[in-house]
């Protein structure tokens, strides 16, 4: 793609995803994973309509976790019976949103969340199908992010639902019919991914017998990792089909004919290799022996979580789209905030950079701008633009709005 072009007819910062990448990496992890199985895109990495239309198209099931949440998934065609709402503290107003749009589908995170989805079910005059997540007593060596295994907000205790059984199978209209055993992200290491299912699978067995209902399905998560604002390929898990369907055979034999239905879910390996953000160079200088690279864009447009930890700290690759040749050591790489924390990386060799170059951030196309701090200082978000087998179908730009009219 012509990102100079791009560039110049759009200006910077902008986004470009490119659908055609989502529809490859969808093909990979569909191949990397048993057959049959079902596939949750978690919306949260990037509720573009454009984006995850694709993965709605390619037969996808939405993950999502707010009553936003539930605007985007119905906007890009997932059907309301094929959404999953998670998340460890659902608010009225989520659960009137998702009861108000044919949502019916949740994970339970304890006795109260599992109460107040059959409170409202009731009020519904409908029943609501839930999956109880639980968080292992250990958790599995090697991953980037562990979402169980320790104390968490995530899940309810597997020691906890072994003890008091009772207090997980059902609350008035919401009925536990199956298992969320999320238990870390970003994971690279297929090995590591392997052993996560083989735990999760086992954990599965113990809290299934427990609770003495029928299971309809085993959400065994993800985690699928991605290279994140750096250069790389996405991972080959094709290894992990023929392991995990051997494992399957073993701990749930009824699994190929879908008694229970086996899930999975995945947000940056399916999204992260879609986008590039495309930035302008502001300004370089140097102070007291170090290089300051100066971009139209930080942390208000991609990277701003990375402080709180939720995705990686980042050290970006600067990949520059029109290349005159040298390197700089000691760079800095900045934003245009008004505050010394927009900040991308320190200490960096980059290409040799002038004022009004352009430079690509690659493989951001799943927490880019979701992922920032759109509303810090009053920037204008980037555009967002999206290709499709290379024209463009789509130019948009989020843009905050004030409401007065409860005032």
């Amino acid at each position: 793609m012509d990102l100079a072009r791009l560039a110049r007819e759009h200006g910077t910062p902008l986004y470009v995803y490119d659908r055609d990448d989502l529809r490859r990496a969808h093909s990979d992890l569909r191949s990397a994973l048993p057959d049959p199985s079902r596939i949750y895109f978690s919306v949260k990495a990037n509720p573009h309509p454009h984006v995850a239309s694709v993965l709605a198209e390619a037969g996808c099931h939405a993950e999502i976790a707010s009553a936003g949440e539930v605007g985007a998934a119905l906007a890009a065609g997932f059907p309301a019976d094929r959404v999953l709402m998670t998340g460890p503290g659902k608010s009225p107003e989520d659960l009137r949103k998702a009861f108000g749009n044919g949502v019916r589908r949740f994970s339970v995170d304890s006795p109260t969340d599992l109460a107040r989805i059959g409170a409202h079910a009731a009020r519904a005059g409908v029943e609501a199908d839930c999956l109880l997540r639980v968080n292992a007593d250990e958790p599995v060596p090697g991953m980037g992010l562990s979402m169980t295994g320790t104390a968490s907000v995530f899940g309810a205790d597997a020691s906890w639902v072994l003890a008091r059984p009772e207090l997980f199978r059902r609350s008035g209209a919401a009925v536990v019919r199956g298992l969320h055993l999320y238990m870390g992200t970003n994971i690279e290491d297929g090995e590591v991914l392997f052993r996560q299912f083989e735990t999760s699978l086992r954990l599965a067995g113990l809290v299934g017998s427990a609770l003495g209902v029928p299971l309809a399905e085993l959400d065994l998560g993800g985690g699928f990792g991605m290279p994140y604002a750096r250069s790389g390929e996405r991972p080959d898990f094709t290894g992990l089909r023929p392991r995990l369907e051997k494992v399957l055979d073993h701990a749930v034999p009824g699994w190929q004919a879908g008694d229970p239905l086996v899930s999975f879910e995945s947000g940056r390996y399916l999204a992260g290799g879609c986008g590039r953000l495309v930035n302008r160079v502001l300004d370089v200088k140097e102070s007291k022996g170090r290089t300051f690279v100066v971009l139209d864009s930080g942390i208000n447009h991609l990277g701003g979580m990375s402080g709180l930890r939720r995705i990686p700290r980042i050290v970006p690759d600067l990949l520059p789209v029109e290349h005159r040749g040298g390197e700089v050591a000691d760079c800095t790489v900045a934003g245009p905030l008004c505050t010394p924390l927009d900040t991308w990386c320190q200490g960096v060799t980059l290409p040799e950079l002038r004022p009004g170059d352009l430079v690509a951030v690659p493989n951001v196309g799943a927490y880019g701008l979701t992922a920032g701090l759109l509303a810090f200082l009053g920037h204008p978000a980037p555009k967002e633009l999206v290709l499709d087998a290379g024209s463009v179908v789509s130019l948009s730009e989020v843009a905050i709005n004030r409401d007065f009219s409860d005032t």
